[in-house]
């Protein structure tokens, strides 16, 4: 298991419908956490590289809804 960490920031603040799409995106095979960071302006999410490359790890984020925008890779 390669376990990498992105950082997103969020286009708006997280409302009570998006914990759904938080919850639905723990589901997801090869995501391993989903964390709001202190500032409720950006969602970390560490995933397992060896099953999910970048790219599909920001397609499940949009594909639950939830309202982010790329930022960068943290090693």
């Amino acid at each position: 298991m390669t376990k990498v960490q992105l950082q997103y920031d969020l286009e708006r603040p997280l409302s009570d419908d998006d914990a759904t799409g938080v919850a639905d995106a723990h589901s997801w095979y090869g995501i391993l956490r989903v964390q709001l960071a202190p500032s409720l302006d950006q969602l970390a999410v560490e995933y397992d590289a060896s099953r999910l490359t970048e790219k599909d790890v920001e397609a499940v984020l949009l594909r639950v809804r939830l309202p982010i925008k790329r930022k960068w890779v943290v090693p």
